[in-house]
């Protein structure tokens, strides 16, 4: 069975579901999960510091992965990478961190929107080597 699941969020209340679902996986089969977060290379800075709204936001959706897994006393990383290219920095760290199983959220749009848009879930099923699971 999986070992070591990696949980990518987006911050959206889908993908904090499929999160929950994850760690409760987890839980039920002994595996270990990381959570990740995957924000743009080029950034808007605010003020000097150079703090970024998306930084903080990713810190967030990390601490909230954080806290759910130790409450259900699942073993947890959690990972920030800088990325233009979202699928791709999914796909990567599953392979640099020995993942067997990415579980992600699909938002499940249909017709053009999803043309215009496109999936970062369907992206991550079509080039990832390493098993999908797409929680809905």
């Amino acid at each position: 069975m999986f070992k070591h699941i990696l949980l990518p969020t987006d911050g959206s209340d889908l993908s904090a579901t499929a999160i929950n679902a994850g760690i409760r996986l987890a839980k039920r089969i002994g595996a270990k999960v990381t959570g990740l977060s995957v924000r743009p290379s080029q950034q808007v800075s605010f003020y000097e510091e150079k703090i970024t709204c998306e930084a903080l936001e990713a810190e967030t959706h990390l601490a909230s992965i954080e806290k759910e897994a130790r409450e259900a006393g699942v073993a947890y990383d959690v990972i920030h990478e800088k990325n233009d290219c979202t699928y791709d920095a999914i796909i990567c760290v599953a392979e640099k961190k020995g993942c067997d199983l990415i579980m992600m959220a699909s938002h499940g749009w249909r017709g053009v929107k999803a043309i215009l848009i496109g999936s970062e879930t369907q992206k991550v099923l079509t080039h990832s080597r390493i098993p999908v699971l797409v929680y809905r």
